[in-house]
């Protein structure tokens, strides 16, 4: 029997078994307001590898059956950017809930594509943002409602140099700096910037390794993004993260990752890349916050929360396009 004020657990889903993926299957299977039943993968291989870690969940390598033969009631799409629409689709249709990693799509057409089946209040698809749930972004956000609006946002974002090799054509602007422009849109309160600016920068074989950005609001406030693949190997294994907001007679900065755990021996050591612990028993951090707020979600007792809707999420789908149409055609490879 649950406790008061406990939900039913939500029976989940998860597509792709990536990184993230692995993550959300990971947390799912600890928390107790969620059930994970299912779990699909392009190979076979990723579904073995996860059977040892999740031995009693059914994996599947045809979401179709899946969704046909697992109680899933809802899922969370962690798969290729590519895919994500197709997939996002064919849960709707079938009268899943949805949460959906960003980006909704590679193009701001495929994402308009699902309008019609999200409902007007986006209960039943919720966009992947874990940075809301992130606790120095959340002290942050709460800094910038009591101080004032900001000047100036400066957000970097460095990523392995190894992913322009291992992820080859994988444009930093729209997997690494998306995280920024969602954060910024909730800092910013949801206003449309008037001007926007890119350059990138490309490797000689033509690969983009940094993605520059500014944005500029009716009243002057600046924000300007920067986010590469060039950290070594000798650096954290995700990069690092910096954000800076400046107003009148005040700044504040966060540096979410690498969390500030450090350990050394005979090298640095980075055990804490990221506010996500899916191995402890009880899930803590901003995704296993993220996956409880779901699974509310889909029980009806919260909203979607500002800045994880469909039409948050169109917002910035359009931003980053537009960036990308302002790309400074000089910008070229050394």
């Amino acid at each position: 029997m649950n406790r008061p004020g406990m939900i039913e657990p939500v029976k989940i889903g998860v597509i792709g078994l990536g990184r993230f993926g692995r993550l959300h299957a990971l947390t799912l299977a600890g928390l107790a307001e969620a059930e994970l039943v299912a779990i699909v993968a392009r190979r076979q291989e990723s579904l073995d590898r996860i059977h040892a870690e999740l031995p009693d969940v059914r994996g599947w390598l045809d979401l179709t059956q899946a969704i046909k033969n697992s109680e899933a009631e809802a899922w969370v799409v962690a798969c290729s950017t590519e895919d994500h629409i197709p997939i996002t689709r064919e849960l709707l249709l079938a009268g899943k809930s949805v949460l959906l990693e960003k980006p909704i799509a590679n193009h701001l057409d495929e994402a308009e594509s699902l309008a019609s089946l999200v409902s007007a209040d986006s209960a039943n698809l919720m966009l992947g943002h874990i940075i809301l749930f992130n606790s120095e972004f959340k002290q942050l956000r709460e800094e910038v409602a009591r101080r004032g609006r900001p000047t100036l946002i400066d957000c970097v974002r460095h990523r392995p140099a190894s992913i322009v090799t291992d992820f080859p054509g994988e444009n930093p602007l729209v997997a690494a700096m998306i995280h920024d422009l969602y954060s910024v849109q909730v800092l910013m309160d949801f206003e449309e910037p008037d001007r926007f600016t890119c350059q990138h920068h490309r490797t000689r074989k033509g690969h983009v390794d940094v993605a520059l950005a500014q944005l500029q609001w009716p009243d002057g406030t600046l924000a300007s993004f920067k986010a590469t693949y060039l950290t070594p190997r000798g650096m954290a294994p995700r990069g690092y993260d910096r954000m800076e907001v400046f107003g009148e007679g005040w700044a504040a900065r966060i540096l979410p990752n690498p969390r500030p755990v450090e350990v050394w021996d005979h090298q640095a050591h980075w055990p804490m890349a990221l506010e996500i612990r899916a191995d402890s028993g009880v899930p803590t951090g901003m995704m296993a916050e993220e996956l409880r707020c779901f699974c509310r979600v889909v029980r009806g007792q919260t909203p979607v929360p500002a800045g994880a809707t469909y039409y948050n999420a169109m917002q910035v789908q359009r931003w980053m396009n537009r960036l990308e149409n302002a790309v400074d055609s000089s910008s070229g490879a050394v």
